[in-house]
């Protein structure tokens, strides 16, 4: 078994954020962040400890991943989605969050665990590659234009 102390140093260490949530009503309340989720958000702990996540969202809550992980949630169930997430400066960020539950030796949830990592780049990337699919074809679209209507085809 993993001693608390590695375990501790461990998480830590970790370049990706990881928090630590209980149910507390209908929410579910931060009670642990380790300095990279501080790092990546810009958010203390005093800034963020005992309210509710969603806070990262800003006004941006309609995005079909925050459905997703509201019912996975709502299940008990793992689950991991990439949601665009705002730092306290308010600029934005892709996150690929992870949340998974977390459950006492009565079976019953405790805690939810939560892990994120900043995609952005990855994103953009992405992004960048459908628009540059999208130019491309339409530079073949307009190529197959003018050849079709070039006077050789008489």
């Amino acid at each position: 078994m993993i001693n608390a102390e590695l375990l501790q140093l461990v998480i830590e260490a970790s370049n990706d954020g990881i928090v630590v949530a209980e149910k507390e009503g209908d929410e579910n309340i931060l009670i642990y962040a380790n300095p990279a989720f501080q790092r990546l958000t810009g958010y203390s702990d005093e800034d963020i400890l005992y309210q509710d996540c969603r806070f990262l969202q800003g006004d941006d809550r309609g995005q079909a991943g925050l459905d997703i992980i509201r019912e996975a949630i709502a299940n008990h169930k793992p689950c991991r989605q990439i949601v665009r997430n705002y730092r306290k400066d308010g600029s934005a960020f892709w996150n690929e969050l992870s949340i998974t539950p977390a459950f006492n030796e009565m079976d019953q949830l405790t805690y939810y665990i939560g892990i994120q990592k900043d995609v952005s780049a990855q994103v953009e990337a992405s992004e960048r590659i459908r628009q540059l699919e999208d130019e491309v074809q339409k530079l073949k679209n307009k190529l197959d234009t003018l050849l079709g209507a070039s006077p050789h085809d008489e």
